[in-house]
This record gives structure tokens, sequence and C-alpha cells, in this order.
């Protein structure tokens, strides 16, 4: 439970088949800690939540996928307040909290995230980017996730780990590419040069100097 009031989050698999019954497809991808498992192929940890990520274009699709629910804007962060569908939200908004009815559980949280044309780039700094069509992966079964390498940049956002988020690396190290190690080692040297995680990346085969 939340200081914004209590989680009974979606599976992956409901996540699935909410987004894909709408007959609005904007581009989204699984993220957070359940990126990492569909992307190692096992379940890893108990979750909290559950996140998706779009892009900021798209955010008005997320009315349409979710008709009817109670969407609210982190507003700033740390207060929701009512988001209503044709308001385009200031860029200083990257999340959306999502339940059925103003007096159930959170269900699902939306991120929103930026691009220019056919490439995504970081909110944190627009120099980390990528083409959009490497920006997620799929499962054996369609599911759309985001990149590892993208999931564990964000998660990478102290010096100080959180246990999770210290799993979630460890287990997806030795099954990063080699492509997928180098960017995100070259995305931690310009925005966190001192992070631990490089050298776990150098160790991998990875030359960070």
């Amino acid at each position: 439970m939340s200081d914004l009031g209590r989680w009974d989050p979606l599976t992956p698999q409901q996540v699935v088949d909410l987004f894909w019954a709408s007959p609005v497809r904007p581009s989204w991808w699984i993220a957070g800690g359940y990126a990492i498992e569909l992307f190692v192929g096992r379940s890893l940890r108990q979750h909290a939540d559950i996140d998706v990520m779009i892009l900021r274009r798209d955010q008005q699709l997320v009315h349409d996928v979710l008709s009817g629910w109670d969407i609210r804007a982190a507003d700033p962060p740390g207060h929701l307040r009512s988001w209503r569908a044709r308001e385009t939200l200031p860029h200083s908004v990257h999340d959306i909290w999502c339940r059925e009815d103003p007096s159930g559980p959170w269900r699902l949280q939306v991120m929103l995230d930026e691009s220019d044309g056919e490439h995504w780039y970081s909110r944190r700094k627009s120099t980390i980017a990528m083409p959009i069509r490497d920006l997620g992966r799929h499962t054996s079964d369609g599911w759309p996730y985001l990149s590892p390498e993208v999931q564990l940049f964000y998660k990478a956002k102290a010096l100080d780990q959180l246990e999770k988020d210290e799993m979630d690396f460890a287990a997806a190290l030795p099954h990063l590419s080699l492509p997928a190690r180098r960017w995100l080692d070259q995305a931690l040297r310009v925005t966190l040069p001192d992070h631990h995680w490089r050298g776990a990346l150098n160790g991998a085969g990875i030359d960070t100097r």
C-alpha cells in the first residue's frame, strides 16, 4: 500500500488483454521489473505494482484504452490529480495512475516518455536515445516489453540501488547481448559515470574507459 492508496496490480496477462482488446493501438511496452522477468523468462520476485510505458505523443490514447477508468496524473510527483480526456499533460508529468473506479485499488501505472520522429530519447538526458523500433522486444506470445538495457538504465537512478533493482540487474546481465551491454554502459557513463554497475558490465567484457 502506498501513501496514495491501495494497489492490486493487474497481471502482465491482464495488461496484454486490456491493451489488445482496445480498437486503438498505441505503441506500448510492459516496463519495470516485469520487463526484466519477461526478458529472462522467469519470475524473480513479488511486484507491488505494474508499469506500462508509452510515448508522450500517444498520451490521449490512454483514455481510449482505459475508457471509463479513473485516471490520475502525478502532478506534481507525489500528488495525484484528475486527468480528463483531451487535456495535454505538461512535460513535467511522467506518471499516470489508473484504476477501474475511484473507490477501488490502483491497477496500473502508465509512464510517459519522449520521442522525436522515429527516435525515443530519455526524459533524463535527451542525448540518451535509440530508434523506437529498438525500444521494445516481444515474448514468444507477442507481448511487448521494454528493452532490458533501457529498463536497467531507468533503474540505475542512484548510486545506492534498491535491492529489487540489484536483483533485476544481476538476473538480466548474463542474458544481455554485447550491443545492449555497450548501450547501457554508455548511457551510465554519460549520466552516472561512477555507478557500480559499470564495473559489472566491464567484467562482462565491456571496455568502460
